[in-house]
């Protein structure tokens, strides 16, 4: 076993490229981390690792060496796995989600997850930054939009449609947009976690309108500017889940239905590993069923309207 932790140790510090990093994700101190690292390459009489003040990285022998260590260490990772799926879900679940997806769908699912698993226990994290879930040792990711990390495996969840909408005292002040490019003479109320938040694109991919909006309010999350649109403030572009109960309350009213973008996605994503964890694949199983069918923050509230082409 003191083999196997100082291969360990150098298997984090070499995917992290950093001592501290790697001993976070093992859960000890980046001294014990020095210390095993030190004495494997003591015991096999060659330097793994090149050491600076500001990096770590792999010398070819220990490229060589991680790349061998790498099938061991997923070997005994499915052996114990094997052993413990045989009692079900157990153990702890770290999962990370953004802030607004989390706060009004999200919740509700992991308590109702909860109750059906009582042997794991939920470590939750709500950011809406792009978490590396490797180096900072989250199990699963809820993520929405484009997926940018290809060494992550992604289950798609649901649909979300991305709605144009503003309050009824607003239109009935500046008018209603009849079509996108009206959107520049409105105050938009702009959600600075979009790629292009001055952007907006409306239509498919044969078909799409690139609109620059502009105003006065901007905000990192979809609920504030929910909440400024509520407010009569101006017009905003948000997930539907983040607006449906307001939709379908008439606090607020959908824009531009027929131009509509394209739906983004909501996918639960997680590490590549030879043997997945049961807690990982009950926990994506669940979401995957939870959200299967027409997802609730698309009812009620667009019949009246033209769905998106």
């Amino acid at each position: 076993m003191d083999r196997f932790d100082e291969i360990n140790a150098f298997a984090a510090v070499a995917d992290v490229r950093s001592f501290t990093q790697g001993a976070r994700r093992l859960g000890v101190s980046s001294a014990q981390v020095s210390k095993l690292v030190a004495r494997l390459e003591n015991r096999l009489g060659a330097r793994l690792l090149n050491r600076t003040t500001r990096d770590v990285s792999l010398t070819d022998t220990g490229r060589a060496y991680l790349e061998r260590a790498r099938a061991l260490i997923d070997d005994f990772e499915a052996l114990e796995g094997s052993v413990r799926d045989e009692t079900g879900p157990k153990g702890l679940l770290k999962v990370s989600a953004p802030v607004s997806f989390g706060a009004t769908q999200l919740t509700p699912a992991l308590l109702d997850f909860a109750a059906a698993f009582p042997e794991v226990s939920l470590d939750v994290s709500q950011t809406d930054r792009m978490v590396n879930l490797v180096e900072e040792g989250f199990d699963v990711g809820v993520r929405i939009g484009a997926l940018t990390d290809s060494s992550l495996i992604a289950r798609r969840l649901a649909a979300v449609r991305m709605v144009t909408c503003a309050a009824p005292d607003y239109l009935a002040r500046a008018g209603e947009p009849a079509t996108p490019e009206d959107l520049g003479r409105h105050e938009a109320i702009i959600d600075t976690n979009a790629a292009d938040p001055n952007v907006w694109g409306f239509g498919g991919h044969n078909d799409r309108r690139d609109v620059r909006v502009h105003g006065r309010l901007r905000f990192g999350g979809a609920d504030a500017c929910v909440a400024a649109a509520r407010r009569s403030l101006g017009v905003t572009r948000t997930p539907a889940f983040a607006a449906a109960e307001d939709l379908r309350q008439g606090r607020l009213v959908p824009l531009l239905c027929a131009w509509e973008p394209e739906m983004i996605h909501v996918h639960a994503v997680y590490p590549h590993a030879r043997h997945l964890a049961a807690k990982v694949r009950a926990f994506v199983d669940f979401l995957a069923e939870r959200y299967a069918g027409e997802p609730e923050w698309h009812q009620g509230w667009g019949a009246h309207h033209p769905a998106p082409r």
